[in-house]
């Protein structure tokens, strides 16, 4: 197999393939190419059976490249690789070993909407007035430590932590009743299934021989654990991350775990991969001079042999929306040079910063798209149609039940839920099974002729008559607005992903396209085009782009308020900023406002720390304290009877004139309009 496309520490990190094996990979050094060369040396040099090897990374995405890379180099023995996320691994064994766990085989998987849903019902039973996302929060956060509601009770030492235990143990029963599980349990379940039954982690251990998994910097315990279960007995496991891009501490992600590798594995080696393939010299050296402030890291140091490229624009606006008009104009230069649109991003702390980015670009006609802020899945109409599929699927889901049994209306109220719910803790089965009259046992009806049909036609054709049957459509189409329209556009398109299944994996089987699309974690809203791509940091992680702004650069904004209770939450800021950086591969944008407008009042903030973290020699700074988007021309002249344009009127008569105010008289709808004499969106014609 020729290695030649690698270089040295690459071909190094693809060689050992027998014992522990770490690989620091950092930004933009190629590690995906390692990981897919390394696997396809194991079966074409090592001739490793393809079964043995297991695969693991963290999104659908980033799997389903991973397993095209392969297959590519090794062909259709690659299909015989076990290659997923972490969920999708866990999802296999518990199909496989269902009963042991106490589920049945048509288990559903509750996604966090669900799960919300679940947490919800159960305050209401248990009469607490609580936020059950703060609940649910700490309950996943359990789990994913490995701490069920019985390991809970330990901690317990206040009134709160027993309400707590209360609702996680309420939580558990609901799942096991409901014949369902949550995400978390796609982690947990497996390590209790090991610990309960030694043998079956022996089959796992044999099977699984050789373990590599990708950024490692993000499994959190559940996930440490399993990988350490499975690879205890040959240990030819390989993990390949980068400490400096560890920055999902909040979902439960442990940068440790990496840090810690070498300590859990003694006989480990360790491979750096340094060369940058990515970024200019000028980006990369600003990246080392950030990271390297932060204690708790792996020292290594990232070169490149790009060009040195051109310095990274720092500019101090006088406010957000002159920092949104800053943005705009750079992007208007961009652009006159032949700059497609879509080899730009600005990236930002919160989303609540993209607003103002938003209104300056639609004023400017810029076409944009925002990532990860609306989810198909989590539309409305979208969890109606999941929760009917689901509900035909497994009957004794009362989640899914609860969701949709007045949807659309069959007046079924609140009152006839509460009876339902009772009467099936008081029978011990589920809402579904406890329905015996009334306009609920005609819903029932609905479903069972439903499940009755569901294996006699393709998933296409079930879906259009779920549609047709349940009355999602027809209800929508009786409100006749043009969000209604949206939505049954939206219904329909769903079953373009059904289609889209059954041409893939050429199967018609609810139960196969309900586990795909509920372990799809990142299918976003918008559809690829060419345009301005905005999106928070968190989402930027794996993406590079030609041109990069990062906004907001101050400090309480980045690094945001919340980190400065502690070092370590200040040092997960500096690598969230490390990551922003080495986002960009030719030019870059550093940006902040002098004056902020936060939650309705104006904040000075100072300059962010990062920014002074980085040589001088690297910044073309630009700290002209000026507006530029509500620049005034004073030496304009006006006269009553001339015609003007405005951006958001279009023409219109000036009527009046008073000190720096003008009069103007537009068309209906808009007619008399007060305006700032000068404005840059005042054209005179």
């Amino acid at each position: 197999m020729n290695l030649d496309l690698l270089n040295e520490e690459q071909k190094r990190a693809v060689d050992i393939t027998e014992g522990p094996l770490l690989v620091l990979a950092g930004a933009g050094s190629g590690k995906t190419r390692v990981l897919t060369t390394k696997v396809a040396y194991l079966i074409l040099e090592k001739k490793i059976n393809p079964e043995n090897i297991l695969a693991i990374t963290f999104t659908n995405k980033a799997a389903k490249e991973m397993k095209e890379r392969i297959l590519d180099m090794v062909g259709y023995i690659g299909f015989k690789i076990q290659i997923s996320t972490f969920h999708s691994f866990g999802l296999t064994i518990l199909k496989k070993h269902y009963e042991k766990l106490g589920l049945s085989r048509n288990f559903t998987i509750l996604d966090s909407d669900d799960s919300n849903v679940l947490i919800k019902n159960i305050l209401k039973d248990l009469n607490y007035d609580e936020n059950y996302r703060a609940i649910k929060s700490i309950i996943s956060n359990n789990k994913n430590a490995l701490i069920d509601s019985y390991d809970y009770e330990r901690f317990v030492s206040n009134d709160y932590e027993k309400m707590i235990l209360e609702i996680y143990r309420k939580y558990e029963e609901r799942l096991k009743r409901n014949n369902s599980v949550d995400f978390d349990d796609l982690l947990m379940l497996p390590i209790v299934l090991f610990r309960k039954y030694p043998e079956i982690l022996k089959e796992y251990q044999e099977q699984y021989k050789y373990i590599l998994i990708d950024e490692y910097q993000d499994t959190n315990e559940a996930q440490y654990l399993l990988a350490k279960m499975i690879s205890a007995k040959y240990k030819n496991i390989c993990v390949v991350g980068d400490d400096s891009q560890s920055i999902y501490s909040w979902r439960g992600s442990n940068y440790r775990n990496i840090l810690n590798f070498e300590k859990d594995y003694p006989d480990c080696k360790t491979v750096y991969l340094e060369q940058n393939y990515r970024s200019t010299k000028t980006i990369i050296e600003a990246s080392n001079e950030l990271i390297k402030n932060n204690v708790h890291r792996k020292d290594k140091n990232l070169w490149t042999e790009n060009e040195d490229g051109v310095k990274i624009e720092y500019h101090t606006a006088l406010n957000e929306k002159d920092e949104a008009y800053y943005v705009i104009q750079e992007i208007n230069k961009l652009v006159d040079k032949g700059i497609k649109l879509n080899d730009i991003a600005i990236l930002y702390r919160t989303n609540a910063q993209s607003q103002n980015l938003e209104k300056e670009l639609v004023l400017s006609n810029i076409p944009y798209r925002v990532v990860g802020s609306v989810y198909f899945y989590s539309r409305k109409e979208i969890k109606d149609l999941m929760a009917y599929l689901k509900l035909i699927y497994n009957k004794d889901d009362d989640v899914s039940l609860t969701r949709i049994i007045n949807v659309p209306r069959r007046k079924i109220g609140k009152t006839t839920l509460d009876k339902l719910r009772n009467r099936a803790v008081e029978l011990n089965c589920s809402m579904y099974e406890a329905i015996e009259s009334g306009k609920e046992l005609e819903f029932k009806k609905l479903i069972e002729n439903l499940r009755n049909k569901k294996d006699e036609m393709t998933l296409v054709n079930f879906i259009d008559l779920v549609l047709e049957e349940s009355g999602l459509v027809k209800e929508l189409e009786e409100e006749k607005t043009i969000e209604s329209e949206t939505r049954i556009e939206n219904l329909y398109e769903f079953k373009t992903i059904a289609y889209q299944f059954e041409e893939n994996y050429g199967i018609i089987s609810l139960e196969d396209f309900l586990e795909e699309i509920s372990l799809v974690a990142d299918i976003t809203e918008y559809k690829d085009n060419d345009g301005i791509t905005l999106m928070t940091i968190h989402s930027a992680k794996g993406l590079e782009f030609d041109n990069v702004f990062i906004v907001g650069m101050e400090e309480s904004i980045f690094p945001h308020f919340n980190s400065f209770e502690s070092n370590e939450q200040l040092e997960e800021e500096r690598r969230l900023c490390y990551v922003a950086i080495t986002r960009a591969k030719k030019r870059l944008w550093l940006v902040n406002a002098e004056v902020r407008t936060i939650y309705g009042n104006k904040v000075k903030n100072p300059e962010s720390r990062f920014i002074g973290e980085i040589d001088t020699k690297h910044l073309n700074s630009d700290k002209k304290i000026e507006s530029i988007s509500n620049k005034i021309d004073e030496n304009v002249e006006y006269n009553i009877g001339d015609h003007i344009v405005f951006d958001m009127y279009g023409e219109g008569v000036i009527v009046g004139i008073k000190d720096r105010v003008l009069t103007v008289a537009f068309k209906h709808p808009y007619g008399i309009k007060m305006l700032i004499k000068g404005h840059k969106n005042i054209r005179k014609v």
